[in-house]
């Protein structure tokens, strides 16, 4: 007898649910393809295997397997799933993570355009709903307090490194970056110690450097801040403080806009724990 989604997975349990209770079985690259799924229910839901390959970095043959570690036939099966749980998702007004669902920004016949423009307002939504006032003030107190912060990030990550420490300078936070494997910035992951506060930018599968970082704040006791649009990060497993961002997206890359509106929320949010001390450091700055 075949094997079916009904055997492997009880009616009553999300997809979504099993296969974070399963995800410490599957292999790297399966786990790409669980963390898209968990994080992009929505998309992956009317995904083909080989675009929902694309969209996890991995391959297709990779998406079979995945399915089949969970009990399906194949992906169709898994699929099927998918599209379930959303359904009963947006039928409980919710969206695909749970989130309260809304009315969609633009008419079903909407352009590529319209549709990249719409992905994004519901990324800032998503990300809004998903986190909680108390990681949000956890992190902004990280930030402030810190003596040293260290924040890294690679390849198109390198960019909302640069951002945030050009955000935090204005704030006369001191700021160092890593987005290499260089002598200069294996240097500054050298002098981390129990004063710095690690921040560590990931998109997807986290780069080895990012995890490396993590590994040594952890263990000079170090804060450590994760900043993924992957629930199940590798980057957040060694974190004291993690921050998760929406990165959906119809185009051919990810998503940003969520994370550049969570840059400038950290800093805004130091700003505002004294802002007296720090309005005429930036009203200097304006006139020059």
């Amino acid at each position: 007898m075949s094997r079916t989604a009904t055997k492997a997975q009880p009616q009553r349990k999300s997809l979504s649910n099993y296969i974070q209770e399963r995800f410490d079985e599957f292999s790297r690259s399966q786990k790409d393809v669980a963390r898209y799924i968990v994080d992009h229910l929505d998309e992956a839901a009317f995904l083909t295997a080989e675009e929902l390959a694309r969209r996890a970095s991995t391959s297709s043959s990779t998406v079979v397997r995945f399915s089949q570690a969970l009990g399906f036939d194949g992906y169709p099966e898994l699929q099927q799933a998918a599209i379930e749980e959303y359904r009963n998702g947006v039928g409980n007004g919710s969206g695909g993570n749970g989130a309260p669902a809304t009315g969609p920004l633009f008419s079903f016949d909407h352009s590529e355009f319209e549709a990249s423009l719409g992905a994004d307002y519901a990324n800032l939504e998503e990300t809004a709903r998903g986190l909680t006032r108390e990681q949000i003030e956890a992190s902004v107190a990280a930030l402030a307090t810190a003596h040293r912060v260290v924040i890294v990030g690679v390849d198109q990550m390198a960019f909302f490194a640069s951002y945030l420490r050009h955000m935090l300078s204005l704030l006369d936070v001191r700021a160092e970056i890593v987005a290499s494997t260089g002598g200069e910035s294996l240097q500054r992951l050298g002098r981390i110690d129990e004063d710095t506060l690690v921040i560590a930018l990931s998109a997807g599968r986290a780069h080895p450097l990012l995890l490396r970082a993590m590994k040594l704040a952890v263990h000079r006791r170090a804060r450590t801040l994760t900043i993924s649009d992957a629930t199940l990060s590798e980057v957040g497993e060694h974190a004291e403080l993690s921050l998760y961002y929406s990165s959906n997206s119809p185009s051919f890359a990810r998503s940003n806009t969520a994370l550049m509106a969570l840059v400038q929320a950290l800093a805004y949010g130091v700003y505002a724990r004294d802002e007296a001390a720090h309005r005429d450091r930036i009203r200097a700055y304006k006139l020059k």
